[in-house]
């Protein structure tokens, strides 16, 4: 059994590594996100630049096109996203379950930044599609967070306690 304070250890040196990983997933949804706008031609969002900026205290406008913010708002919502794969990992949460987990968790993390600060708009009232491009690249970054995280951190703290929850 590994002390209260190698626990510590070990889940911040996760938390690190998965940051790396989760750095890695910022590129890839980046990319997916130029490379899925190239074919169907749907503009870029600025909503995470918005969302940022409110969150900040700064009024903004839904005209405004934050390009840097929306790059800051992306690479720290995949790092912090990143840190908790790395936990997820160390205490055993791996791929496939990881991936629909940090999945689920851009998307809910997104939309509750965004509608919580009155930038966004709520998935039930967005376009066909939009809900499935969202999803994809969060997809795409939970799979290139995944692939770094697994090769970095080993799952060391996964429990050893039985085959139930309770």
């Amino acid at each position: 059994m590994t002390s209260t304070s190698g626990r510590r250890a070990v889940l911040g040196g996760a938390a690190a590594r998965g940051l790396v990983g989760g750095l890695v997933g910022a590129a890839a949804m980046t990319g997916s996100q130029r490379l899925e706008r190239a074919v169907t031609g749907r503009a870029p969002s600025y909503v995470p630049g918005r969302t940022l900026l409110a969150l900040a205290g700064r009024p903004i406008g839904d005209q405004e096109q934050p390009a840097a913010a929306t790059l800051v708002m992306v690479v720290a919502t995949s790092a912090a996203l990143g840190a908790l794969r790395g936990v997820w990992r160390a205490t055993g949460l791996v791929f496939p379950r990881a991936d629909v987990a940090q999945t689920l968790t851009r998307v809910i993390v997104d939309q509750t930044l965004e509608n919580a600060t009155g930038v966004g708009a709520p998935p039930r009232t967005w376009r066909t599609g939009e809900g499935v491009a969202e999803v994809l690249h969060a997809a795409v970054a939970a799979l290139a967070t995944g692939a770094v995280v697994e090769l970095l951190v080993d799952p060391v703290l996964e429990s050893r306690r039985g085959t139930t929850s309770h």
